[in-house]
């Protein structure tokens, strides 16, 4: 807790930018019920109504609030890549270290079936697999945890292949440590800060391909509130937007909201990782 603090007291304005918008969305996210004025699915005007109170950013096409959906998808779309993540990682980093640390045939064959996975375009792939599957949430998170795990998989890989060839893991061996020890009390925490890094790195590219599945239809389904799906179901008022009046100005506006509410989460996160990669470098300012 001490090191965490001074690391706090001496991070960059930038460091603190991306952490400030990271606290924001969870808070956000976890506060929706009490910070939605309306119910996530609920019709409570007509459609495409201006930006006035008590509909501060209008309604959809079917007279639902969009600050009550932007507050909805937050926790739906941040909630969901969160778990994806983990599950990817938790996939990703365990076959990874024990390919690393078991070797011989265990690493060939895992290596083998990640590099057929990595070849093959992952967006195609959840396209296809999820036309067959089904576009629920529970087969949404399986797909893209199972082909991101495949990145973590060559990250924890490399780390640990580098950290096995130290004098102190030579040493342990000698006196009789098990594979588990080692992967518990030398490998792990000697990688965990690219992993975290990683981690980071990671929750943006499935936070970005789940907004990209439910734009193209296949990630999560109305009425559901998601960012991505939010941007497909406005994106044809730019054709109508008029910016001689406040009011047909919105409508240009309206795809705009969840996309920079998307943007904005990425580059916190973004921020957030780049220092905490600087931290693990060891390189000073």
């Amino acid at each position: 807790m001490h090191n965490l603090s001074h690391h706090l007291k001496d991070a960059p304005v930038s460091a603190w930018i991306g952490i400030l918008i990271v606290i924001f969305y969870a808070v956000l996210a976890l506060g929706a019920p009490f910070f939605a004025p309306f119910a996530e699915s609920a019709s409570v005007g007509k459609q495409y109504m201006p930006w006035a109170s008590p509909h501060y950013l209008g309604t959809d096409a079917l007279g639902r609030d969009v600050l009550s959906r932007l507050i909805y998808g937050a926790r739906n779309t941040v909630g969901i890549a969160l778990v994806t993540t983990a599950l990817a990682f938790t996939l990703g980093a365990t076959f990874g270290l024990l390919a690393a640390t078991i070797g011989g045939w265990f690493d060939a064959i895992s290596s083998r079936v990640v590099d057929v996975l990595m070849a093959i375009p992952p967006l195609i792939f959840a396209l296809l697999i999820l036309t067959i599957t089904g576009t629920s949430v529970i087969a949404l998170i399986l797909v893209i945890a199972i082909l991101d795990s495949t990145r973590v998989f060559r990250l924890s890989r490399a780390v640990a292949q580098g950290i096995l060839t130290m004098d102190y893991i030579e040493v342990a061996r000698m006196r009789g440590e098990g594979m588990f020890w080692l992967i518990r009390k030398e490998v792990l925490p000697n990688a965990a800060a690219p992993l975290i890094a990683e981690f980071g790195l990671r929750f943006c590219f499935v936070f970005l391909f789940i907004s990209a599945l439910s734009f193209l239809g296949l990630g999560i389904q109305p009425p559901t509130a998601d960012w991505g799906g939010m941007v497909r179901e406005s994106a044809k008022l730019i054709s109508f937007a008029n910016f001689a009046t406040f009011q047909t100005a919105t409508f240009g506006l309206a795809p705009l909201l969840p996309a920079g509410a998307i943007a904005l989460l990425t580059i916190g996160v973004n921020l957030v990782v780049d220092w905490v990669l600087h931290m693990s470098s060891g390189l000073k300012e």
